[in-house]
């Protein structure tokens, strides 16, 4: 049942990509969340090819950002690596600092790299659960989105409110959303 309601996902994205694009759009307009249930992670990740293959044939580039590694890696470098595994809430303050902002200018990078016909899309966010917030990831970034920025975003959506994983309270964000109980596709 998975891959036909990706499926879908995917033809409402192909829908939704395919049409004009407005280039006098803010840097927020220009983010579109592909909502799924949490459910549909590891399908949707055998199945990106399907947003890349419209993303495409709308003759559009396309660049994969997976953040999935982003925090072991950036764990793994640090000196004090074992002393915040034994304590976790040393490591609060660094999260709050240095992973935000290495991960921001990671994806900040592939973002300028890129040009206006352009979307980026980002795969893994449920990996930075409880390390960032998603909404300041998109936030941080949101001058450097030239194209479009698509965040595959494993939650819910009610109105203009997020929630990761079904997990956080809820963040307002004025991204285009697409989902699977949208049956209307409002284009800007």
């Amino acid at each position: 049942m998975s891959v036909s309601r990706i499926e879908e996902l995917a033809r409402r994205y192909k829908r939704r990509i395919s049409a004009p694009w407005q280039r006098t759009l803010a840097g927020a307009q220009r983010v579109i969340l592909v909502v799924y249930h949490k459910e549909m992670e590891r399908t949707l990740r055998a199945r990106v090819g399907e947003f890349e293959q419209a993303t495409r044939a709308a003759a559009h580039g396309w660049q994969l950002v997976d953040c999935t590694a982003w925090f072991a890696e950036w764990m793994a470098r640090d000196e004090y690596r074992d002393a915040y595994f034994d304590d976790p809430s040393l490591l609060d303050l660094k999260l709050e600092s240095e992973f935000r902002a290495e991960s921001a200018q990671k994806l900040a990078a592939v973002l300028e790299e890129t040009g206006e016909n352009d979307v980026v899309a980002l795969l893994g966010v449920a990996s930075l659960y409880g390390f960032l917030r998603v909404s300041d990831l998109i936030r941080a970034v949101e001058p450097a989105v030239r194209g479009r920025l698509v965040v595959f975003f494993p939650g819910t959506r009610n109105g203009n409110s997020f929630r990761l994983l079904d997990a956080r309270d809820g963040w307002n964000y004025l991204a285009q959303a697409i989902t699977l109980h949208d049956e209307q596709v409002n284009l800007p």
